[in-house]
Formats: structure tokens, sequence, C-alpha cells
């Protein structure tokens, strides 16, 4: 009797959360993700529909030589036209512009942007969800240093550059949340076409200044703890290049901000 009362109650809020009017959109830009695409796409209609929000999965693809948009198209068969949109790009031009293409298509009045590779769980979808309702906040940021929240699979080296990026960002730019290179988050929309207008950065450092503009501009920030687990197939895309070109980008924002 008792798990009939939870399922008819999950069930109602479920069509509750159908009612409510907000949809989701989930952008997931993808360069060689062949083989995680199917599971993050499986992971996300899944929590999505237990939850019983609306939403909707952009896969925006660089022109992946390893065959990731046909992948995609498989997809779009198995789950509909409704819930897979693709809008892929010809050839690989970086994640800002893949946010603003995607976001261009995106019939949602809130805008997840996570990664392709499994590093994020759609399983903290829901708990986004919920934290922002809680607040209203503007937007939701992963956390990687609160609470529950942690990384898995990289070595120390990796977790020392993170940490590092981290304690130089908090200590030159004061912005307000604990984990600022992350990439799994929740917008408003209007909230998110409106920071990707100020922002000039290009890949790792564009999280960061997202977070940054957000405080200039007065949004609020709500965080929620998340477990990153590093790449499951696939090189981690995270090389010393990477790493210059991020405090580079750090300097400039602490002398343009």
């Amino acid at each position: 009797l008792q798990e009939i009362h939870v399922a008819m109650a999950s069930r109602k809020t479920s069509h509750q959360n159908r009612v409510n009017g907000d949809k989701y959109s989930v952008l997931l830009p993808t360069y060689n993700e062949r083989e995680n695409l199917p599971l993050i796409v499986w992971l996300l209609v899944k929590y999505f529909g237990e939850s019983g929000f609306n939403y909707e999965i952009i896969v925006i693809d660089d022109g992946s030589p390893d065959g990731t948009l046909d992948v995609a198209e498989q997809l779009q068969k198995i789950y509909g036209e409704d819930k897979i949109l693709l809008r892929p790009r010809a050839k690989k031009l970086g994640l800002g512009t893949a946010y603003i293409h995607g976001m261009k298509h995106a019939t949602g009045n809130f805008i997840f942007i996570m990664d392709a590779d499994l590093s994020h769980h759609p399983k903290f979808i829901p708990e986004f969800i919920e934290k922002q309702k809680e607040g209203d906040y503007d937007l939701v940021s992963g956390t990687r240093y609160q609470g529950n929240g942690g990384v898995y699979g990289w070595d120390l080296r990796r977790k020392l550059i993170s940490r590092g990026a981290n304690f130089l960002t908090q200590v030159l730019l004061r912005p307000g949340a604990s984990d600022l290179t992350g990439s799994f988050r929740l917008y408003k929309k209007k909230v998110l076409e409106s920071l990707v207008e100020q922002c000039v950065s290009k890949g790792y450092v564009f999280q960061m200044e997202m977070i940054v503009r957000a405080r200039q501009l007065n949004y609020t920030v709500g965080e929620v703890p998340i477990s990153f687990v590093d790449r499951v197939y696939g090189e981690s895309k995270l090389g010393g290049n990477e790493i210059v070109s991020f405090v580079k980008g750090l300097l400039t924002l602490f002398a343009t901000t």
C-alpha cells in the first residue's frame, strides 16, 4: 500500500512539473563523443522522465570525424525529434559559440549546459531545478568544492591544477561562487543570453568569465554539490596549452573587470 502511495505521489509531482510551464533545454556541445552520447542521452531522458519536467536536448556537433553525428541521428529516431534536436556545425568552433548557436534553437525558458562526455551525471539535474526554484536564482552552478562534491578519476596533477586555477580566480576576481571552471550549470535563458553577449573569453576561461560577469550584473547564483568523474571514454582535453591560455585569460579578465 505504501509503495502505491509513493508511486501516486511521484506521478502527482510529475504531473505538477509538467503543468508548471517551465521547459529545460539541455545544450550538449560534442566533439568525438560517439561512445558517450547514447549513454548521456539515455540518462538525461531517464532523469527528466522520472521527475516529469518538460525538456529538450540540443546536440551541437562540431564536425566530429568519429561519426558522433550519425549516432545522434539514430538517437533522434529513438527518442523523437521533439526531444532530440540536432544543430551541427561544419567544424570545431569552440564552446562559447556552441552555446550561442544552441541557444538560438532552444525553446526552453531555462538552459542547462553540461559536458557530453559523462563527467557530469544527469542524476543531479532535479537538484539543480529544485535549488533554482528554492531561491528563484538566475543561475545554478554545480560545484566540486562544496558539500558532497568531489572529483574522481583525476591524478594529483590535474587536481592541483584545478584547485590552483580556482584559488587564483577566487583571489583575483572574488566571484561569489566556489567552482568557477566547472561547466555543469542551469541558467534562466534570458540571463544566459545577456551573459554570453558580455563574454569575450574562449575555452575553459569562458566558464569562469560567465560567473564573474554574473556577479558584475548582480545576478543571483545558487550552488549544488556535484561529483565530477573524469571522461569515461576518450582523451581528456585539458593539456599544457589550455593551462597557459587559462592563466592568460584569467589575467585579462582581472585587468578588464
